[in-house]
Protein backbone atom coordinates (compact mmCIF):
# COMPACT_ATOMS: atom_id res chain seq x y z
CA UNK A 1 0.00 0.00 0.00
CA UNK A 2 1.46 3.39 -1.21
CA UNK A 3 2.51 6.10 1.40
CA UNK A 4 -0.49 8.88 1.85
CA UNK A 5 0.41 12.25 3.51
CA UNK A 6 -2.37 12.01 6.64
CA UNK A 7 -0.83 15.59 8.28
CA UNK A 8 -1.61 17.99 6.52
CA UNK A 9 -1.79 22.12 7.13
CA UNK A 10 -3.33 24.08 4.27
CA UNK A 11 -3.74 27.40 4.24
CA UNK A 12 -6.58 27.67 6.58
CA UNK A 13 -3.99 26.73 9.39
CA UNK A 14 -4.09 30.62 9.20
CA UNK A 15 -0.43 32.41 8.99
CA UNK A 16 1.21 28.77 9.89
CA UNK A 17 0.29 26.41 6.97
CA UNK A 18 0.80 27.94 3.50
CA UNK A 19 -0.26 25.26 0.99
CA UNK A 20 -2.85 26.60 -1.00
CA UNK A 21 -5.65 24.17 -1.49
CA UNK A 22 -6.14 23.60 -5.29
CA UNK A 23 -2.19 23.57 -5.60
CA UNK A 24 -1.41 21.41 -3.13
CA UNK A 25 -3.82 18.66 -4.41
CA UNK A 26 -2.45 19.07 -7.60
CA UNK A 27 0.72 18.75 -6.52
CA UNK A 28 -0.71 15.58 -4.62
CA UNK A 29 -2.04 14.42 -8.02
CA UNK A 30 1.87 15.08 -9.78
CA UNK A 31 3.48 12.71 -7.31
CA UNK A 32 1.05 9.77 -8.15
CA UNK A 33 -0.75 10.12 -4.78
CA UNK A 34 -4.50 8.70 -4.76
CA UNK A 35 -5.33 10.37 -1.48
CA UNK A 36 -4.85 12.91 0.34
CA UNK A 37 -5.68 14.30 3.82
CA UNK A 38 -6.58 18.02 5.13
CA UNK A 39 -5.50 18.84 9.09
CA UNK A 40 -5.57 22.40 10.16
CA UNK A 41 -4.87 23.35 13.11
CA UNK A 42 -8.30 23.20 15.37
CA UNK A 43 -10.42 24.17 12.63
CA UNK A 44 -12.27 22.98 10.00
CA UNK A 45 -12.34 26.51 7.56
CA UNK A 46 -11.25 24.49 4.56
CA UNK A 47 -12.83 21.21 4.32
CA UNK A 48 -15.19 21.92 1.85
CA UNK A 49 -12.51 24.15 -0.70
CA UNK A 50 -10.03 21.17 -0.16
CA UNK A 51 -13.04 18.71 -1.08
CA UNK A 52 -13.96 19.60 -4.27
CA UNK A 53 -10.43 20.38 -5.37
CA UNK A 54 -9.43 16.81 -4.36
CA UNK A 55 -12.16 15.29 -6.08
CA UNK A 56 -11.50 17.78 -9.19
CA UNK A 57 -7.58 16.13 -9.42
CA UNK A 58 -9.26 12.46 -8.84
CA UNK A 59 -7.98 12.03 -5.91
CA UNK A 60 -9.63 10.89 -2.11
CA UNK A 61 -10.14 13.69 -0.04
CA UNK A 62 -9.37 12.87 4.06
CA UNK A 63 -10.97 14.78 6.31
CA UNK A 64 -9.56 15.44 9.24
CA UNK A 65 -8.35 18.22 11.96
CA UNK A 66 -5.40 18.52 14.31
CA UNK A 67 -7.23 19.24 17.46
CA UNK A 68 -6.35 20.80 20.46
CA UNK A 69 -6.52 19.06 23.96
CA UNK A 70 -6.95 20.62 26.91
CA UNK A 71 -4.72 18.92 29.75
CA UNK A 72 -8.16 18.54 32.01
CA UNK A 73 -11.52 19.90 30.98
CA UNK A 74 -12.02 22.02 28.04
CA UNK A 75 -14.43 24.35 30.59
CA UNK A 76 -10.69 24.98 32.73
CA UNK A 77 -9.36 28.19 31.65
CA UNK A 78 -6.48 28.17 34.41
CA UNK A 79 -3.25 29.83 33.01
CA UNK A 80 -0.88 27.79 31.85
CA UNK A 81 2.07 28.63 29.95
CA UNK A 82 2.54 28.30 26.06
CA UNK A 83 2.18 24.67 24.74
CA UNK A 84 1.45 23.66 28.10
CA UNK A 85 -1.66 24.97 27.54
CA UNK A 86 -2.74 21.47 25.47
CA UNK A 87 -1.66 18.46 23.32
CA UNK A 88 -2.06 18.01 19.67
CA UNK A 89 -4.27 14.98 18.40
CA UNK A 90 -4.79 13.57 15.16
CA UNK A 91 -8.42 12.96 13.84
CA UNK A 92 -9.14 11.49 10.76
CA UNK A 93 -13.10 11.39 9.54
CA UNK A 94 -13.12 7.07 8.45
CA UNK A 95 -16.91 8.05 6.92
CA UNK A 96 -19.96 10.29 6.89
CA UNK A 97 -20.58 9.71 10.86
CA UNK A 98 -17.20 10.09 11.69
CA UNK A 99 -17.36 13.42 9.56
CA UNK A 100 -20.59 14.65 11.67
CA UNK A 101 -18.67 13.57 14.83
CA UNK A 102 -15.71 15.60 13.70
CA UNK A 103 -17.83 18.77 13.25
CA UNK A 104 -19.26 18.65 17.41
CA UNK A 105 -16.06 17.90 18.33
CA UNK A 106 -14.11 20.69 16.59
CA UNK A 107 -17.15 23.20 17.00
CA UNK A 108 -17.12 22.35 21.22
CA UNK A 109 -13.84 23.28 20.67
CA UNK A 110 -14.41 26.61 19.73
CA UNK A 111 -18.19 27.54 21.47
CA UNK A 112 -17.15 25.63 25.24
CA UNK A 113 -13.23 25.01 25.14
CA UNK A 114 -11.78 28.43 23.92
CA UNK A 115 -8.26 29.68 25.63
CA UNK A 116 -6.28 31.00 23.10
CA UNK A 117 -6.75 28.06 20.87
CA UNK A 118 -9.85 26.14 20.43
CA UNK A 119 -9.47 23.10 22.68
CA UNK A 120 -11.43 19.99 23.45
CA UNK A 121 -11.34 17.21 26.22
CA UNK A 122 -10.98 13.22 26.22
CA UNK A 123 -14.89 13.46 27.38
CA UNK A 124 -15.71 15.14 24.01
CA UNK A 125 -13.29 12.52 22.31
CA UNK A 126 -15.36 9.42 24.29
CA UNK A 127 -18.41 10.99 23.42
CA UNK A 128 -17.86 11.42 19.41
CA UNK A 129 -15.12 9.09 18.45
CA UNK A 130 -17.65 6.63 16.51
CA UNK A 131 -16.28 7.05 12.71
CA UNK A 132 -13.13 8.65 13.87
CA UNK A 133 -9.52 7.12 13.59
CA UNK A 134 -7.20 9.31 15.30
CA UNK A 135 -3.18 9.57 14.77
CA UNK A 136 -0.79 10.30 18.14
CA UNK A 137 0.05 13.84 16.28
CA UNK A 138 3.91 15.27 16.51
CA UNK A 139 5.97 15.80 19.43
CA UNK A 140 3.21 18.20 20.95
CA UNK A 141 1.05 15.54 21.13
CA UNK A 142 0.20 13.68 24.65
CA UNK A 143 2.23 10.59 23.41
CA UNK A 144 5.23 12.23 22.80
CA UNK A 145 5.52 14.90 25.28
CA UNK A 146 5.27 12.32 27.99
CA UNK A 147 8.28 10.67 26.49
CA UNK A 148 9.84 14.19 26.62
CA UNK A 149 8.97 15.56 29.93
CA UNK A 150 7.68 12.77 31.79
CA UNK A 151 8.37 9.26 31.37
CA UNK A 152 8.16 6.16 29.24
CA UNK A 153 5.40 4.14 31.23
CA UNK A 154 3.80 7.59 31.29
CA UNK A 155 3.39 8.03 27.44
CA UNK A 156 2.32 4.23 27.34
CA UNK A 157 -0.64 4.64 29.68
CA UNK A 158 -1.44 7.86 27.31
CA UNK A 159 -1.07 5.60 24.00
CA UNK A 160 -3.32 3.16 26.16
CA UNK A 161 -5.70 5.65 26.98
CA UNK A 162 -6.53 6.93 23.83
CA UNK A 163 -6.39 3.87 22.41
CA UNK A 164 -9.16 2.93 24.77
CA UNK A 165 -11.44 5.92 23.45
CA UNK A 166 -10.98 5.25 19.65
CA UNK A 167 -10.86 1.43 19.91
CA UNK A 168 -8.39 -1.07 18.18
CA UNK A 169 -6.82 -0.01 15.00
CA UNK A 170 -8.65 3.14 14.89
CA UNK A 171 -5.69 4.59 17.17
CA UNK A 172 -2.30 5.26 15.85
CA UNK A 173 1.29 6.36 16.89
CA UNK A 174 2.88 8.84 14.51
CA UNK A 175 6.34 8.90 13.86
CA UNK A 176 8.04 11.93 12.41
CA UNK A 177 11.11 12.87 11.59
CA UNK A 178 12.11 16.43 10.49
CA UNK A 179 15.64 16.18 11.65
CA UNK A 180 14.67 17.18 15.06
CA UNK A 181 17.21 15.77 17.30
CA UNK A 182 13.76 14.94 20.10
CA UNK A 183 12.05 13.38 17.26
CA UNK A 184 14.53 10.26 17.20
CA UNK A 185 14.37 10.10 21.02
CA UNK A 186 10.01 10.41 20.47
CA UNK A 187 10.52 7.48 17.53
CA UNK A 188 12.15 5.07 19.33
CA UNK A 189 9.56 5.26 22.63
CA UNK A 190 7.21 4.41 20.34
CA UNK A 191 8.50 1.61 18.32
CA UNK A 192 8.69 0.42 21.78
CA UNK A 193 5.22 0.71 22.90
CA UNK A 194 4.03 -0.37 19.68
CA UNK A 195 5.51 -3.70 20.30
CA UNK A 196 4.87 -3.94 23.98
CA UNK A 197 0.87 -2.76 23.04
CA UNK A 198 0.34 -3.89 19.96
CA UNK A 199 -0.89 -0.45 18.70
CA UNK A 200 0.19 0.08 15.20
CA UNK A 201 2.63 2.62 13.77
CA UNK A 202 1.85 5.39 11.28
CA UNK A 203 4.61 7.58 9.44
CA UNK A 204 3.59 11.32 8.36
CA UNK A 205 5.42 14.66 7.48
CA UNK A 206 4.09 17.43 9.28
CA UNK A 207 3.31 19.13 5.70
CA UNK A 208 3.24 23.33 6.20
CA UNK A 209 4.02 24.32 2.55
CA UNK A 210 4.00 22.68 -0.54
CA UNK A 211 7.29 22.72 -2.36
CA UNK A 212 10.80 22.46 -0.44
CA UNK A 213 11.77 25.66 -2.50
CA UNK A 214 8.97 27.20 0.31
CA UNK A 215 10.35 27.05 2.89
CA UNK A 216 11.87 30.53 3.09
CA UNK A 217 7.98 32.03 1.94
CA UNK A 218 6.52 29.97 4.56
CA UNK A 219 9.27 31.22 7.63
CA UNK A 220 8.09 34.50 5.87
CA UNK A 221 4.61 33.72 7.09
CA UNK A 222 5.37 32.61 10.19
CA UNK A 223 6.77 36.02 11.04
CA UNK A 224 3.72 38.08 9.51
CA UNK A 225 1.73 35.61 12.33
CA UNK A 226 3.97 36.20 15.19
CA UNK A 227 5.22 39.75 14.09
CA UNK A 228 8.95 39.39 13.60
CA UNK A 229 11.59 40.02 11.32
CA UNK A 230 13.38 37.26 9.82
CA UNK A 231 16.78 38.20 11.78
CA UNK A 232 14.93 37.86 15.26
CA UNK A 233 16.62 35.35 16.98
CA UNK A 234 13.88 34.35 19.74
CA UNK A 235 11.06 33.67 16.93
CA UNK A 236 9.25 30.86 16.21
CA UNK A 237 10.66 28.65 13.22
CA UNK A 238 10.37 25.48 11.14
CA UNK A 239 13.98 24.14 11.76
CA UNK A 240 15.77 22.41 8.72
CA UNK A 241 13.12 23.09 5.41
CA UNK A 242 11.47 19.94 5.74
CA UNK A 243 7.93 20.22 5.87
CA UNK A 244 6.74 20.23 2.13
CA UNK A 245 4.75 17.58 0.23
CA UNK A 246 7.23 14.43 0.14
CA UNK A 247 7.39 11.81 -1.96
CA UNK A 248 6.54 8.08 -1.28
CA UNK A 249 10.47 7.92 -1.59
CA UNK A 250 11.60 10.27 0.47
CA UNK A 251 9.37 9.23 3.28
CA UNK A 252 10.92 5.00 2.87
CA UNK A 253 14.07 6.93 2.75
CA UNK A 254 13.38 8.48 7.03
CA UNK A 255 12.08 5.87 7.94
CA UNK A 256 14.37 2.27 6.49
CA UNK A 257 12.96 0.55 10.19
CA UNK A 258 9.58 1.60 9.85
CA UNK A 259 8.47 0.78 6.32
CA UNK A 260 5.05 -0.83 7.81
CA UNK A 261 4.29 3.01 9.45
CA UNK A 262 4.65 4.26 6.27
CA UNK A 263 2.17 2.06 3.97
CA UNK A 264 -0.42 2.14 6.76
CA UNK A 265 -0.70 5.60 5.73
CA UNK A 266 -2.48 4.42 2.89
CA UNK A 267 -4.49 1.27 4.83
CA UNK A 268 -5.95 4.60 7.04
CA UNK A 269 -6.75 6.25 3.60
CA UNK A 270 -8.04 3.31 2.43
CA UNK A 271 -11.03 3.32 5.07
CA UNK A 272 -11.22 6.47 4.91
CA UNK A 273 -14.53 7.89 2.79
CA UNK A 274 -16.62 11.05 3.56
CA UNK A 275 -19.37 11.69 0.69
CA UNK A 276 -20.50 15.80 1.25
CA UNK A 277 -23.80 16.17 -1.07
CA UNK A 278 -24.15 19.54 -2.43
CA UNK A 279 -27.65 21.32 -3.71
CA UNK A 280 -30.17 19.20 -1.66
CA UNK A 281 -31.93 21.90 0.23
CA UNK A 282 -32.35 21.77 3.93
CA UNK A 283 -34.62 24.43 4.64
CA UNK A 284 -36.14 25.40 8.43
CA UNK A 285 -39.74 25.00 8.70
CA UNK A 286 -42.36 27.95 9.31
CA UNK A 287 -44.41 27.31 12.26
CA UNK A 288 -47.87 28.11 10.56
CA UNK A 289 -51.04 28.79 12.39
CA UNK A 290 -52.73 25.63 13.01
CA UNK A 291 -55.41 24.46 10.70
CA UNK A 292 -53.02 25.58 7.64
CA UNK A 293 -50.38 24.27 5.51
CA UNK A 294 -47.20 26.36 4.35
CA UNK A 295 -48.50 26.65 1.17
CA UNK A 296 -52.21 27.91 2.26
CA UNK A 297 -50.49 29.97 4.68
CA UNK A 298 -48.43 31.49 1.92
CA UNK A 299 -51.53 31.33 -0.24
CA UNK A 300 -53.72 33.61 1.98
CA UNK A 301 -50.79 36.29 3.00
CA UNK A 302 -50.20 36.75 -0.95
CA UNK A 303 -53.43 37.26 -1.70
CA UNK A 304 -54.35 39.42 1.31
CA UNK A 305 -51.26 41.74 0.00
CA UNK A 306 -52.04 41.00 -3.75
CA UNK A 307 -55.29 43.03 -3.42
CA UNK A 308 -53.80 45.44 -1.23
CA UNK A 309 -51.45 46.54 -3.65
CA UNK A 310 -53.43 45.74 -6.48
CA UNK A 311 -56.97 47.16 -6.21
CA UNK A 312 -58.21 45.84 -9.80
CA UNK A 313 -55.88 43.16 -10.99
CA UNK A 314 -55.88 42.36 -14.25
CA UNK A 315 -56.42 38.01 -15.03
CA UNK A 316 -52.78 38.23 -16.68
CA UNK A 317 -51.44 39.94 -13.10
CA UNK A 318 -53.71 36.83 -10.78
CA UNK A 319 -52.05 34.54 -13.48
CA UNK A 320 -48.43 36.00 -12.59
CA UNK A 321 -48.93 35.45 -9.14
CA UNK A 322 -50.46 31.87 -9.62
CA UNK A 323 -47.41 30.96 -11.39
CA UNK A 324 -45.00 32.30 -8.61
CA UNK A 325 -46.48 30.72 -6.23
CA UNK A 326 -46.56 27.57 -8.07
CA UNK A 327 -42.88 27.89 -8.90
CA UNK A 328 -41.93 28.71 -5.07
CA UNK A 329 -44.09 25.44 -3.95
CA UNK A 330 -42.55 23.64 -6.41
CA UNK A 331 -39.03 24.37 -5.91
CA UNK A 332 -39.47 23.95 -2.16
CA UNK A 333 -39.07 27.51 -1.22
CA UNK A 334 -42.69 28.22 0.41
CA UNK A 335 -41.29 27.62 4.02
CA UNK A 336 -38.58 30.42 3.00
CA UNK A 337 -40.63 32.85 1.74
CA UNK A 338 -42.56 33.00 5.40
CA UNK A 339 -39.86 33.01 6.82
CA UNK A 340 -38.39 36.44 5.45
CA UNK A 341 -42.13 37.54 5.31
CA UNK A 342 -41.95 36.87 9.08
CA UNK A 343 -38.81 38.75 10.59
CA UNK A 344 -39.72 41.61 7.83
CA UNK A 345 -42.70 42.11 9.46
CA UNK A 346 -41.39 41.84 13.11
CA UNK A 347 -39.18 44.96 12.57
CA UNK A 348 -42.15 47.01 10.59
CA UNK A 349 -44.24 46.03 13.79
CA UNK A 350 -41.47 47.41 16.21
CA UNK A 351 -40.49 50.74 14.14
CA UNK A 352 -37.54 49.26 13.05
CA UNK A 353 -36.66 50.76 9.63
CA UNK A 354 -36.60 48.20 6.45
CA UNK A 355 -34.91 49.17 2.75
CA UNK A 356 -37.34 48.80 0.06
CA UNK A 357 -35.56 45.31 -1.18
CA UNK A 358 -33.05 45.50 -4.08
CA UNK A 359 -31.96 42.94 -6.32
CA UNK A 360 -33.75 40.63 -8.46
CA UNK A 361 -36.22 39.71 -5.87
CA UNK A 362 -37.41 42.87 -6.21
CA UNK A 363 -38.95 40.73 -9.75
CA UNK A 364 -41.30 38.82 -7.70
CA UNK A 365 -45.23 39.64 -7.21
CA UNK A 366 -45.12 37.45 -4.51
CA UNK A 367 -42.22 39.10 -2.59
CA UNK A 368 -43.94 42.80 -3.55
CA UNK A 369 -47.40 41.11 -2.11
CA UNK A 370 -46.06 40.19 1.26
CA UNK A 371 -44.46 43.13 1.96
CA UNK A 372 -40.92 41.68 1.55
CA UNK A 373 -39.89 44.34 -1.08
CA UNK A 374 -41.93 47.54 -1.66
CA UNK A 375 -40.76 47.95 -5.47
CA UNK A 376 -43.29 46.66 -8.47
CA UNK A 377 -42.13 44.60 -10.35
CA UNK A 378 -44.78 45.63 -12.76
CA UNK A 379 -44.54 49.43 -12.97
CA UNK A 380 -40.83 48.33 -13.43
CA UNK A 381 -41.14 45.56 -16.04
CA UNK A 382 -38.91 42.71 -14.00
CA UNK A 383 -38.49 39.66 -14.81
CA UNK A 384 -39.36 37.11 -11.90
CA UNK A 385 -37.24 34.12 -14.06
CA UNK A 386 -33.88 36.38 -12.74
CA UNK A 387 -34.76 35.61 -9.44
CA UNK A 388 -36.31 32.07 -9.26
CA UNK A 389 -35.98 29.85 -12.65
CA UNK A 390 -36.84 26.30 -12.76
CA UNK A 391 -34.78 25.24 -15.11
CA UNK A 392 -31.61 26.83 -12.97
CA UNK A 393 -32.45 25.60 -9.18
CA UNK A 394 -30.36 28.19 -7.18
CA UNK A 395 -31.48 29.64 -3.97
CA UNK A 396 -33.47 32.76 -3.88
CA UNK A 397 -31.50 35.52 -2.98
CA UNK A 398 -33.36 38.26 -0.66
CA UNK A 399 -30.61 41.21 -0.13
CA UNK A 400 -32.67 42.82 3.41
CA UNK A 401 -31.66 46.33 4.48
CA UNK A 402 -32.17 47.25 8.14
CA UNK A 403 -31.61 50.34 10.24
CA UNK A 404 -27.93 50.10 11.59
CA UNK A 405 -28.67 50.57 15.09
CA UNK A 406 -31.51 47.90 15.33
CA UNK A 407 -30.62 44.98 13.09
CA UNK A 408 -29.60 43.26 16.07
CA UNK A 409 -32.87 43.26 17.56
CA UNK A 410 -34.03 41.53 14.72
CA UNK A 411 -31.40 39.01 14.87
CA UNK A 412 -32.15 38.60 18.43
CA UNK A 413 -36.06 37.74 17.25
CA UNK A 414 -34.87 34.95 14.63
CA UNK A 415 -32.76 33.66 17.01
CA UNK A 416 -35.67 33.19 19.61
CA UNK A 417 -37.66 31.85 17.19
CA UNK A 418 -36.21 29.46 15.71
CA UNK A 419 -33.52 28.45 18.74
CA UNK A 420 -30.25 29.92 19.69
CA UNK A 421 -28.32 26.76 18.43
CA UNK A 422 -30.17 27.22 14.87
CA UNK A 423 -29.52 30.73 14.10
CA UNK A 424 -26.02 31.70 13.80
CA UNK A 425 -23.41 34.93 11.98
CA UNK A 426 -21.89 33.40 9.23
CA UNK A 427 -17.78 33.54 8.87
CA UNK A 428 -15.26 35.41 6.34
CA UNK A 429 -11.91 35.62 5.85
CA UNK A 430 -9.71 38.56 5.20
CA UNK A 431 -6.41 37.75 3.14
CA UNK A 432 -3.63 38.95 2.02
CA UNK A 433 -3.73 40.77 -0.71
CA UNK A 434 -1.47 42.16 -3.00
CA UNK A 435 -0.31 45.71 -2.01
CA UNK A 436 -0.85 44.29 1.98
CA UNK A 437 0.98 41.12 1.78
CA UNK A 438 4.14 43.51 -0.13
CA UNK A 439 4.21 45.62 2.95
CA UNK A 440 3.64 42.94 5.28
CA UNK A 441 6.53 40.89 3.77
CA UNK A 442 8.91 43.94 3.30
CA UNK A 443 8.44 44.06 7.05
CA UNK A 444 9.67 41.15 7.70
CA UNK A 445 12.38 41.40 5.93
CA UNK A 446 13.31 44.70 7.80
CA UNK A 447 13.52 46.77 4.24
CA UNK A 448 13.17 50.86 4.59
CA UNK A 449 9.48 51.81 4.74
CA UNK A 450 9.59 54.41 2.13
CA UNK A 451 11.07 51.72 -0.34
CA UNK A 452 8.64 49.00 -0.16
CA UNK A 453 6.15 51.79 0.09
CA UNK A 454 7.15 52.80 -3.29
CA UNK A 455 6.67 49.15 -4.68
CA UNK A 456 3.20 48.50 -3.10
CA UNK A 457 2.13 51.49 -4.12
CA UNK A 458 2.98 50.69 -7.93
CA UNK A 459 0.26 47.89 -7.73
CA UNK A 460 -3.33 49.92 -8.94
CA UNK A 461 -6.36 50.63 -6.63
CA UNK A 462 -8.43 48.16 -8.39
CA UNK A 463 -10.77 45.00 -7.05
CA UNK A 464 -8.90 41.91 -7.63
CA UNK A 465 -5.85 43.14 -8.37
CA UNK A 466 -2.80 40.45 -8.34
CA UNK A 467 0.68 41.27 -8.64
CA UNK A 468 0.47 39.19 -11.81
CA UNK A 469 -1.64 41.60 -13.04
CA UNK A 470 0.44 44.23 -11.55
CA UNK A 471 3.23 43.49 -12.96
CA UNK A 472 1.67 42.97 -16.53
CA UNK A 473 0.18 46.15 -16.26
CA UNK A 474 2.63 48.61 -14.61
CA UNK A 475 5.94 49.25 -17.24
CA UNK A 476 8.03 50.87 -13.90
CA UNK A 477 6.54 47.71 -11.86
CA UNK A 478 7.78 45.57 -13.97
CA UNK A 479 11.20 47.37 -14.70
CA UNK A 480 12.11 47.82 -11.19
CA UNK A 481 10.89 44.08 -10.36
CA UNK A 482 13.74 42.91 -13.29
CA UNK A 483 16.61 45.50 -12.47
CA UNK A 484 16.35 45.29 -8.55
CA UNK A 485 17.21 41.92 -7.06
CA UNK A 486 16.03 42.92 -3.32
CA UNK A 487 12.30 43.93 -5.02
CA UNK A 488 12.63 40.83 -6.82
CA UNK A 489 12.87 39.00 -3.98
CA UNK A 490 10.25 40.87 -1.96
CA UNK A 491 7.75 40.39 -4.46
CA UNK A 492 8.52 36.92 -5.19
CA UNK A 493 8.21 35.86 -1.44
CA UNK A 494 4.77 38.09 -1.52
CA UNK A 495 3.80 35.92 -4.74
CA UNK A 496 3.45 33.01 -2.64
CA UNK A 497 1.70 34.21 -0.05
CA UNK A 498 -0.49 36.07 -1.65
CA UNK A 499 -4.24 35.34 -1.51
CA UNK A 500 -3.75 33.18 1.64
CA UNK A 501 -6.23 33.70 4.13
CA UNK A 502 -4.96 36.19 7.25
CA UNK A 503 -8.11 36.62 9.80
CA UNK A 504 -11.87 35.50 10.30
CA UNK A 505 -14.20 38.21 10.82
CA UNK A 506 -18.07 37.86 10.83
CA UNK A 507 -19.97 38.49 7.55
CA UNK A 508 -21.54 42.02 7.82
CA UNK A 509 -24.53 40.53 6.26
CA UNK A 510 -25.16 36.61 6.87
CA UNK A 511 -27.19 35.31 8.74
CA UNK A 512 -27.94 31.13 8.86
CA UNK A 513 -31.19 29.29 9.25
CA UNK A 514 -30.60 25.90 9.86
CA UNK A 515 -33.56 22.85 9.91
CA UNK A 516 -31.55 21.50 13.36
CA UNK A 517 -28.77 22.35 15.76
CA UNK A 518 -25.81 24.14 13.06
CA UNK A 519 -23.28 21.63 14.02
CA UNK A 520 -25.34 18.87 12.63
CA UNK A 521 -24.53 20.74 8.96
CA UNK A 522 -21.30 22.76 9.58
CA UNK A 523 -18.49 23.20 12.23
CA UNK A 524 -18.75 26.24 14.17
CA UNK A 525 -16.39 29.31 15.34
CA UNK A 526 -16.14 31.76 17.57
CA UNK A 527 -15.44 35.70 16.58
CA UNK A 528 -13.33 37.51 18.83
CA UNK A 529 -16.43 39.45 20.50
CA UNK A 530 -17.65 35.54 21.49
CA UNK A 531 -20.33 35.65 18.74
CA UNK A 532 -20.75 32.10 17.53
CA UNK A 533 -20.67 31.84 13.79
CA UNK A 534 -20.14 29.11 10.94
CA UNK A 535 -16.76 27.91 9.80
CA UNK A 536 -17.88 27.64 6.07
CA UNK A 537 -18.35 30.73 3.81
CA UNK A 538 -21.74 32.07 2.73
CA UNK A 539 -20.89 30.29 -0.93
CA UNK A 540 -20.03 27.38 1.08
CA UNK A 541 -22.84 27.43 2.69
CA UNK A 542 -24.97 27.87 -0.06
CA UNK A 543 -23.86 25.27 -2.25
CA UNK A 544 -24.30 22.69 0.81
CA UNK A 545 -28.32 23.89 0.89
CA UNK A 546 -28.67 25.63 3.74
CA UNK A 547 -30.30 28.63 4.21
CA UNK A 548 -28.14 32.14 4.54
CA UNK A 549 -30.16 35.33 4.84
CA UNK A 550 -28.37 38.48 3.65
CA UNK A 551 -29.70 40.73 6.65
CA UNK A 552 -27.63 44.27 5.64
CA UNK A 553 -27.11 47.25 7.56
CA UNK A 554 -28.00 50.84 6.53
CA UNK A 555 -27.57 53.97 8.22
Amino acid sequence: MGFVHLHVHTEYSLLDGSCKIKEIAQRAKELGMEHLAITDHGNMYGVIDFYRAAKEAGINPVIGCEVYVAKGSRFDKEILKGEGRYNHLVLLAENNTGYANLMKIVSRGFTEGFYYKPRVDYELLEKYHEGIIALSACLAGAVSSAVLYSSYEDAKKEALKLEKIFGKDNFFLELQDHGIPQQKTVNQALLRISSETGIKLVATNDVHYIMAEDAEAHDILLCIQTQKKVQDTDRMRYEGGQYYLKTEEQMMELFPYAKEAVSNTGIIAQRCHVEIEFGNYKLPKYDVPEGFTAQEYLNKLCNEGFYERYKEPSEELKERLLYELDTINTMGFTDYFLIVWDFIKYARDNGISVGPGRGSAAGSIVSYSLGITNIDPIKYDLLFERFLNPERVTMPDIDIDFCYERRPEVIEYVMDKYGRNRVVQIVTFGTLAARNVIRDVGRVLDLPYNYVDVIAKAIPMELGITIDKALESNPEFRQVYNEDAQAKKLVDMARRLEGLPRHTSMHAAGVLISPEDVDEFVPLSKASDGTITTQYTMVTLEELGLLKMDVRLVR
